[in-house]
C-alpha cells in the first residue's frame, strides 16, 4: 500500500514552522511525525502539502493510496485501522478526516464513503504551535516504547548519576561522562553520537537525538526535546528544538519551538510567564491577530533560519518568523515577521540575498547544502511575509 500525509486544516495554524516544511515533518517527542507513521507503518511516505513546498517535499501516487492527516500522531489503534481500510472508507474524528483509501485520481466526496468513527481516546493531535511543547512530555513516553522495545541500551558509564536508569535509552556512540540523568518523572533517551558533556543535569521526559550536544553545567527540565545535530546549555525548560540549531550559552529558554538552522546568542532569555499570570496570547498567522492559548506558561516560537544577538530579551508569547535577524537592548516586538532585522527601536526588510549568504555559510557547516530548492522556499516565505513587515 502506497501512504501518503497530508497536510490538513490545521498548517496556517502552526506557521511560521510550517512556512518551511510539511506539517509531517514537525518534530514533537523524539521522532517527527512522519518517522513515527513510517516507522508504525513499516512504509515510507509521501507528502500532500502546498505548492511552493511539492518539488522539495513530493508526492508519489500509485493506483491505490491511503491518505493520512499529518497532524495526528499514530497509535496503534489508528494504525491498524488505517492499515484496513479498503476502497471508499474513511475514518474520522470529530468531523475531521484522520485517513482515508482512494483510487489514482479519484475524485474525493466523503458523503459516499463509508466512515468510521475513531472511538478511542488516545489520539495526539497538533492543532496550535503551542501544542508542540504541551503534547511533548506524551510523545516522548511513546517514542521512546516504540524505539527502545527489545533493544538494549549502550552502557552507562560509572561516572554518570543515575536516578530510575530503566527508563534510560542510550544509543551506539554516545557520551555522558559525569553527568546526572534523572528519568523518575518521564524516561530519557540519548541518540546516537550525542554527548552530555561534566557537569550537566538532566530530568526527563527528555530527548537528545543524533549527534546532538548539551553543554557543560546545563540544566535540563523536562519535557525537552533536543534534535539532531544541535548544541545547547543554560536552562531550559519543556522545549522543543528541531534540529540544526544552537543555544550554546548560559540564559533561560521554556515552553518554547525552536526551528531548524537557529541560533540565540550568549545570555537570551525568553519570558514564559505573564507578570499578572494572566493567560497568553500568540499571534495568529490565519486570523491576523493575537489568540487565546489557554495557557499560563508559553515562551517563545521561532522559524527556520532566525538568529538573535547576545543578550536578546523576548516577552511572554513572542512569535518570530523565518529568516529574522534580531539583535540590541530591550524587548522586541511580540510578533516578528519573517526576514525582519532589528529589534526594540525598529525594523527593517531582511534581504534575502543577505539572508541566503548567512544560510550558506551555517549549513555548509554541518556539509548540508543551501540548494535552490531551500532559495525558492525561502523566497516565497520572503514574498508571502511582506504583507506582515510593511504593516
Amino acid at each position: 500500500m502506497n501512504y501518503i500525509l497530508f497536510d490538513g486544516s490545521v498548517r496556517n495554524q502552526l506557521l511560521p514552522f510550517t512556512f518551511t516544511r510539511p506539517v509531517a515533518d514537525i518534530r514533537v517527542g523524539i521522532l517527527t511525525i512522519r518517522e513515527k507513521w513510517e516507522k508504525m507503518l513499516g512504509f515510507s511516505t509521501t507528502t500532500v502539502t502546498e505548492d511552493y513546498l511539492s518539488e522539495k517535499y513530493s508526492m508519489v501516487e500509485m493506483e491505490q493510496n491511503i491518505l493520512i492527516n499529518a497532524s495526528v500522531l499514530p497509535t496503534e489503534n489508528l494504525v491498524k485501522i488505517v492499515e484496513s481500510l479498503t476502497e471508499n472508507q474513511a475514518v474520522f474524528i470529530d468531523d475531521e478526516p484522520l485517513a482515508f483509501f482512494s483510487n489514482e485520481d479519484q475524485e474525493i466526496d466523503f458523503d459516499t464513503f463509508d466512515i468510521i468513527e475513531y472511538s478511542y481516546d488516545d489520539i495526539l493531535r497538533i492543532q496550535h504551535t503551542w501544542d508542540i511543547f504541551q503534547l511533548n512530555g506524551e510523545a516522548i513516553k511513546r517514542d521512546f516504547e516504540l524505539i527502545s522495545s527489545e533493544r538494549e541500551s549502550q552502557a552507562i558509564p560509572e561516572s554518570t548519576v543515575t536516578f530510575n536508569k530503566e527508563q534510560i535509552f542510550i544509543e551506539e556512540g554516545a557520551k555522558l561522562p559525569l553527568c546526572s540523568l534523572n528519568a523518575e518523572n518521564g524516561p530519557i533517551y540519548i541518540g546516537k553520537d550525542a554527548e552530555i558533556m561534566e557537569g550537566a543535569m538532566v530530568r526527563g521526559p527528555f530527548a537528545l537525538c543524533e549527534n546532538a550536544t548539551l553543554k557543560m553545567g546545563a540544566k535540563i527540565y523536562g519535557a525537552t526535546t533536543i534534535g539532531p545535530h544541535t548544541k545547547v546549555g543554560g536552562e531550559i525548560n519543556n522545549c522543543v528544538i528541531f534540529g540544526y540549531s544552537n543555544k550554546g550559552h548560559d540564559g533561560f529558554l521554556g515552553n518554547s519551538v525552536i526551528g531548524e538552522w537557529c541560533n540565540l546568542g550568549a545570555d537570551t532569555n525568553n519570558s514564559n510567564l505573564k507578570n499578572n499570570y494572566a493567560e497568553v496570547r500568540l499571534w495568529d498567522y490565519e486570523t491576523e491577530g493575537f489568540a487565546k492559548t489557554g495557557l499560563q506558561f508559553c515562551g517563545l516560537m521561532m522559524g527556520d533560519h532566525s538568529k538573535c544577538g547576545i543578550n536578546t530579551m523576548f516577552n511572554t508569547g513572542t512569535v518570530v518568523g523565518v529568516s529574522a535577524n534580531i539583535f540590541g537592548s530591550g524587548f522586541p516586538r511580540n510578533f516578528i515577521p519573517s526576514f525582519s532585522w532589528g529589534g526594540s527601536a525598529g525594523m527593517t526588510t531582511y534581504k534575502t540575498n543577505k539572508a541566503f549568504e548567512v544560510a550558506k555559510v551555517v549549513m555548509s557547516r554541518r556539509n548540508i547544502e543551501f540548494t535552490e530548492e531551500d532559495s525558492k522556499i525561502l523566497e516565497h516565505v520572503f514574498e508571502e511575509s511582506g504583507q506582515w513587515r510593511r504593516g
